[in-house]
């Protein structure tokens, strides 16, 4: 099994998920933070990481704003990271068209489309998934960007390019 750290980028925080076919490890941390983890897998966890998967933002003609391309920045930064610590043969972009398609079938998705997907996965219910803080589910815990790095990990673990 590929192991894949999926990585939701953001301007200051960033969301990422360590994944395997099982959640390892999910957190939202300041951008120098997830820096200094991916330093940390390097030093203490080995080559256990195969892939870096990170969403790559994408034009469909509209204008864009500073924040898209300081989000890009930390995308380079997050892939030098990588290839910095050696301990990731490979990394690739994840779309977020394609994580759509994979996970919902509809390029139509939205966000909480994709969440339920990937609940749906995770249990029959929605306490089968997530569950409560006295009997916690497979994807307690998760909020926010989370699920997006989740669902980039899912996508990118499954194939999917």
């Amino acid at each position: 099994m590929k192991t894949i750290l999926g990585i939701d980028p953001g301007t200051e925080r960033s969301a990422y998920v360590l994944y395997d076919g099982t959640i390892i490890d999910k957190g939202i941390l300041f951008n120098d933070n997830l820096l200094q983890e991916i330093a940390f897998i390097a030093q203490h966890r080995g080559a256990c990481i195969d892939l870096l998967a990170v969403e790559m933002v994408a034009s469909y003609g509209m204008a864009v704003g500073r924040t898209v391309f300081e989000t890009c920045v930390w995308i380079g930064r997050f892939i030098q990271a990588v290839k910095d610590h050696s301990w990731a043969e490979e990394w690739q972009y994840v779309y977020r068209k394609d994580v759509k398609i994979h996970l919902c079938n509809s390029m139509r998705a939205k966000d909480s489309n994709i969440r339920q997907a990937l609940m749906d996965r995770y249990g029959s219910t929605r306490q089968a998934a997530i569950g409560v803080k006295a009997n916690p589910g497979p994807l307690y815990g998760f909020s926010k960007d989370m699920w997006s790095a989740l669902a980039i990990a899912i996508t990118a673990h499954e194939g999917k390019k």
